[in-house]
C-alpha cells in the first residue's frame, strides 16, 4: 500500500488523483482516545536531494523517544502535492519508534488542502494512525473573519471555499493563536493553521495544539523535532 500512495514517480494528474482516493479514506472526526498522553511531533529538513525526517514523542512534557530517517526525494517540491515528497521520510521515521503516540503533529497541512489530502492526511491515512496538519501558512480556504492582530488562544474557523473539494461554508480547520506580543507590540505573531489529518475533528485538533505548545508559538513536540531534524541533516 506504501508504494501505491507514495510512488517515486508519477505525474501531477497521477498524484491528485491519488490524493482523491485518500481523502475519500480519511476520518475527519473523532476517533482517538479521550486522554491523549503521548503527542508525537514530525518535521523534515533537507540536505541536497536527501529528505531527512524526524519523530519526536512526548509525555507530560518531556521526551521519551526519538527517531530519524532519511530518503532521497524523487519528486520536486509541488504546491498541494508536498507528501509525494516527503511522505516517505516521514512515515519511515515514525515507523521507527517504538512508542505508538495517541497522536501525531504533522508540520504542514491536513483537511486544509484543496482535495483535503495534505501531508498530515496522507501520512495518517497510509499508517491508519490519528494525525494533525499544523501549518505555517493557509494553503486553501477563507477564514471566517480577520486572523490579523489575534489575541493568544483565539480561534477563527477555516471555512471550505471554491478551492477545497467539499461543500462552501464547512469546517476545515481553525486559523489557532497560540502566542501574541503585547498589544502595544509594534509587530504581532501570525496564527497557526491546524487541521485534521486523519482519526481527529476539527474542533479536537485546535484542542491538541493549544495543549502541546510550551511558551512557544509552534507545538513542543513539532519544535523539538525540527531542531532534531536540522541537527540529524
Amino acid at each position: 500500500m506504501e508504494t501505491e500512495l507514495f510512488p517515486e514517480s508519477a505525474e501531477h494528474g497521477e498524484m491528485a488523483s491519488i490524493q482523491r482516493r485518500i481523502s475519500k479514506r480519511a476520518v475527519f472526526g473523532d476517533g482517538i482516545s479521550e486522554s491523549v498522553e503521548t503527542v508525537a511531533g514530525v518535521d523534515q529538513a533537507f540536505n541536497d536531494d536527501t529528505a531527512v525526517s524526524a519523530a519526536v514523542v512526548m509525555r507530560d512534557g518531556d521526551t521519551i523517544e526519538t527517531a530519524t530517517a532519511r530518503r532521497e526525494t524523487r519528486i520536486p517540491y509541488i504546491p498541494g502535492l508536498l507528501a509525494f515528497r516527503e511522505g516517505h521520510a516521514v512515515v519511515a521515521s515514525l515507523r521507527a519508534l517504538e512508542t505508538t503516540p495517541d497522536v501525531v503533529l504533522v508540520d504542514g497541512s491536513g483537511r486544509i488542502h484543496p482535495r483535503q489530502s495534505g501531508l498530515a492526511t496522507h501520512v495518517g491515512v497510509a499508517l491508519g494512525i490519528p494525525t494533525v496538519g499544523v501549518a505555517k501558512s493557509l494553503l486553501c480556504g477563507e477564514p471566517l473573519r480577520s486572523v490579523e492582530r489575534l489575541e493568544e488562544g483565539e480561534r477563527v474557523p477555516i471555512l471550505a471555499d471554491d478551492g477545497i473539494d467539499t461543500p462552501d461554508g464547512t469546517t476545515v480547520g481553525y486559523a489557532v493563536q497560540t502566542k501574541q506580543y503585547a498589544p502595544d507590540a509594534s509587530t504581532s505573531v501570525n496564527p497557526l493553521y491546524v487541521s485534521p489529518g486523519h482519526r481527529v475533528s476539527a474542533e479536537t485538533v485546535s484542542d491538541i495544539v493549544e495543549d502541546a505548545c510550551d511558551g512557544y508559538k509552534l507545538p513542543e513536540p513539532v519544535r523539538r523535532a525540527d531542531a532534531l531534524a536540522y541537527e540529524a541533516k
